[in-house]
C-alpha cells in the first residue's frame, strides 16, 4: 500500500469543488440539472453555464454540439452529490419518482445510502447521504464500504412524519466525491496518493480503489471497469473536462505543485471562460483526467 506521508499529505479540509462537464445541448442539460436534479442557475452564456447551491458553484457545463459519450474509454464514472441528511435524500428520491426519472440503481454502502442515474448525455450521477462517521465500519485505518440493498421504504419513510415539498437541492449540498474510469490502478494510486497526497482508504477486489482526505470514506474513486488499458476519451466527447480540489490555502496548492514538478508532471492551467472567469493550476492523472487546484474551502 502507498505511504502518502512520505511525500506529503493533502490537508484534511480538502473537498471536491466544481465538476466541469462537456454536454451536447446546453439548454437541455441546464433544464435537467435545474428541474430534475435541483441545482440553481448562477450564470449562463451562449456556450457555458455555472450551476450551484446557495451561491456555491458546483457544476460547470460547456456545450459542444454533437458530443457523445463513448464506451470502453477512461473518463467519468460518476460525480456524487452529497445531501445534508437522510430526509433530504428522501425528498429528492420522491421528486425523481414523481417525475418518473429513470434510475440506474441504488445501494446501501454502510457509510452512506445512494441512488444512481445519468444526465441526458450519459454522465453518471450519484446522489447520496452520509451516515455519521461513528457508524462507519472500519478495518484499522481503512473504511469498509459495502454494496448492500437500498432501503427505499426506510428512506421514503422519513417523509411520513413530516411531509415535505421538493424545492431543489438544499443548502449545504456539496460535491462529495468523484469516481473515474482509469486505464490502470497502480498509476492512478501513485498520482492521487503520492503526488496529490490523499490517503488510501479501500480496495474493492482487484478492480477499484478509493482515496480520501481527512478520514473521509472517499473523495476519489477509480476503477478499471471500462477495461484494463482503456484508452483516453477524446476531447470532442461528452463527459468530464476536469474537476477542482478545494484546498485551504495557497501554500497547500504550492506543495502539490512542487510534488507534481518533482514527479515530472506537466502543470497546465484551466482556460478562463465567460461563465467561469478564473484560471486555475491544472494537473492530469495518468489516464488524462484533469484535476484543477483551487483555494478556499467552504464549510
Amino acid at each position: 500500500m502507498t505511504n502518502n506521508n512520505a511525500s506529503g499529505t493533502i490537508p484534511p479540509e480538502t473537498t471536491i469543488g466544481t465538476v466541469h462537464l462537456t454536454v451536447a445541448d446546453l439548454k437541455r442539460a441546464c433544464a435537467f440539472y435545474t428541474e430534475t436534479i435541483g441545482f440553481q442557475a448562477m450564470r449562463r452564456t451562449h456556450q457555458s453555464a455555472i450551476l450551484g447551491v446557495s451561491e456555491r458553484p458546483l457544476l460547470l457545463l460547456t456545450e459542444l454540439p454533437g458530443a457523445r459519450r463513448a464506451r470502453g474509454v477512461t473518463g467519468l464514472y460518476h460525480f456524487a452529490i452529497l445531501l445534508p441528511s437522510r430526509r433530504d435524500l428522501a425528498i429528492t428520491l420522491a421528486h425523481l419518482l414523481e417525475l418518473r426519472t429513470p434510475l440506474q440503481g441504488a445501494s446501501d454502502h454502510a457509510v452512506s445510502e445512494a441512488i444512481y442515474l445519468a444526465d441526458p448525455d450519459g454522465n453518471g450521477i450519484e446522489i447520496y447521504r452520509d451516515r455519521p462517521r461513528t457508524e462507519w465500519p472500519r478495518a484499522g485505518s481503512q473504511v469498509r464500504m459495502t454494496v448492500d440493498p437500498f432501503d427505499a421504504d426506510g428512506v421514503l419513510g422519513e417523509l411520513n412524519r413530516v411531509p415535505a415539498t421538493w424545492s431543489g437541492l438544499p443548502a449545504g449540498t456539496i460535491i462529495g466525491h468523484i469516481h473515474l474510469h482509469v486505464a490502470h490502478l497502480a498509476p492512478a494510486r501513485w498520482f492521487y496518493c503520492d503526488v496529490l497526497g490523499f490517503a488510501f482508504m479501500q480496495r474493492f477486489g482487484s478492480s477499484a480503489e478509493f482515496v480520501a482526505a481527512g478520514g473521509y470514506h472517499h473523495h476519489i474513486g477509480y476503477n478499471v471497469w471500462a477495461g484494463i488499458g482503456a484508452p483516453p476519451s477524446s476531447p470532442n466527447m461528452a463527459g468530464l473536462r476536469w474537476f477542482t480540489l478545494r484546498l485551504p490555502d495557497s501554500a497547500s496548492v504550492d506543495a502539490i505543485l512542487r510534488r507534481a514538478a518533482s514527479a515530472g508532471l506537466m502543470i497546465d492551467a484551466t482556460p478562463a471562460t465567460e461563465a467561469y472567469n478564473r484560471s486555475l493550476p491544472l494537473l492530469r492523472d495518468p489516464s488524462g483526467h484533469g484535476v484543477a487546484l483551487d483555494v478556499g474551502v467552504v464549510v
